[in-house]
């Protein structure tokens, strides 16, 4: 295999790989990117056999073939190159040699035999504005479990419908949920699917990468989901097991609600939230006639209070929550104006925007409440 390439180009779609790559692993290959040269392009794949991806740029390819180099120590070395083309040759030994300019090295390779063969995407489910998918995503993925033992609960639930898409994920403690109008006509019967969170990372690099106003091409198996990025595709395999029952969390209704400014209410709970246990996070929201009073304490150091204007006059409630789930709901939205749906001491409340979003989309988060 021999090659040219634009090192701008090589180090853009290698950078690409890097969040795939297995750094410590048990299979030596997966430390590699497999590096195909054909036509008028080179191919690159990378894959942990969980999540894969496979993207090409153009060059000028000499001799065709196949090889995998190591991804990392490839991408560091490359990008400190001056800006100019690369010459790359794999050796009948495996060894890559790369000369640019005044430069030239030799890379350990290894056979492409063992790098493991990625499935083929099948027929295109849907047709997925760039843009929307991302959104969903940086709206959900904060309340998915870090706990590995609740593997379920490792990636968001992807609803596809033919007139819209939905994206549930939760940690038991909080459930965040995004539904977005849209026509999906492929979708002749509803798809589901549960999405890993290192997925989800990787569709949102491919996001900033691509024009937010294109669409990607989606598509799903038994075993693996598909999105193709123009000339990117991402796989990943699917999470095993039953997505909790989330429409019974969801709550039915709440008698009281009150609209607070956005930033407002995050800047106060930053503030707030710097006297609350590390562990625990909690404050304490009491909405009472006229304001939403925000408080926490430390017994030995110190503590703080808020309050903010809301239009209220019910009874007072008291509610304790972690203020960094709250926390992460606002800063992940960005509407002006928030609403605080909530019942008594004991239920959940809920966050939501205080009215729909662009274009109709739906955002949901419900939080447990703590006993402080």
């Amino acid at each position: 295999m021999e090659f040219t390439v634009s090192k701008t180009d090589l180090v853009r779609e290698l950078n690409l790989s890097q969040g795939v790559v297995e750094k410590k692993t048990t299979i030596p290959i997966l430390s590699n990117v497999l590096v195909e040269a054909t036509g008028d392009r080179i191919n690159l794949t990378a894959t942990d056999l969980e999540l894969g991806i496979r993207s090409s740029c153009p060059a000028r390819v000499k001799k065709q073939g196949a090889g995998t180099i190591p991804a990392k120590r490839l991408l560091d070395y490359v990008r400190l190159l001056p800006d100019a083309d690369l010459e790359v040759k794999l050796q009948e030994n495996q060894w890559a040699s790369l000369v640019c300019g005044r430069s030239r090295t030799r890379i350990a390779g290894m056979s492409r035999e063992s790098f493991p063969e990625l499935p083929q995407m099948p027929d295109v489910l849907a047709q997925i504005p760039v843009g929307v998918l991302a959104s969903m995503i940086s709206r959900t993925i904060f309340a998915i479990s870090m706990e590995e033992s609740r593997f379920t609960l490792n990636g968001s639930l992807l609803l596809l419908r033919s007139n819209g898409l939905a994206m549930v994920a939760t940690d038991g403690h909080r459930l965040a949920m995004v539904e977005h109008p849209i026509e999906l006509p492929g979708v002749t019967s509803p798809f589901r699917a549960l999405l890993p969170r290192k997925a989800m990372g990787e569709i949102l690099k491919l996001g900033q990468e691509s024009n937010t106003d294109a669409t990607l091409a989606f598509s799903g198996d038994d075993n693996h989901l598909f999105f193709q990025f123009g000339e990117r595709l991402l796989l990943s395999r699917k999470l095993t097991g039953n997505f909790p029952d989330f429409e019974r969390v969801l709550p039915k209704d709440h008698p009281h609600a009150v609209v607070l400014e956005r930033e407002e209410l995050r800047r106060s709970i930053e503030r707030v939230s710097q006297f609350s246990d590390e562990r625990s996070r909690a404050i304490r929201m009491r909405v009472q006639e006229g304001e939403l009073h925000i408080h926490s304490s430390l017994s030995e150091t110190g503590e703080s209070e808020e309050s903010l204007p809301a239009d209220y006059n019910g009874t007072p409630v008291e509610i304790g929550f972690n203020a960094s789930y709250l926390l992460d709901f606002l800063r992940a939205s960005n509407e002006d104006k928030v609403a605080f749906h909530f019942k008594d001491a004991n239920s959940a409340g809920e966050l939501r925007p205080a009215v729909d979003g662009e274009a109709g989309y739906k955002y949901r988060y419900v939080v447990m409440p703590m006993r402080i």
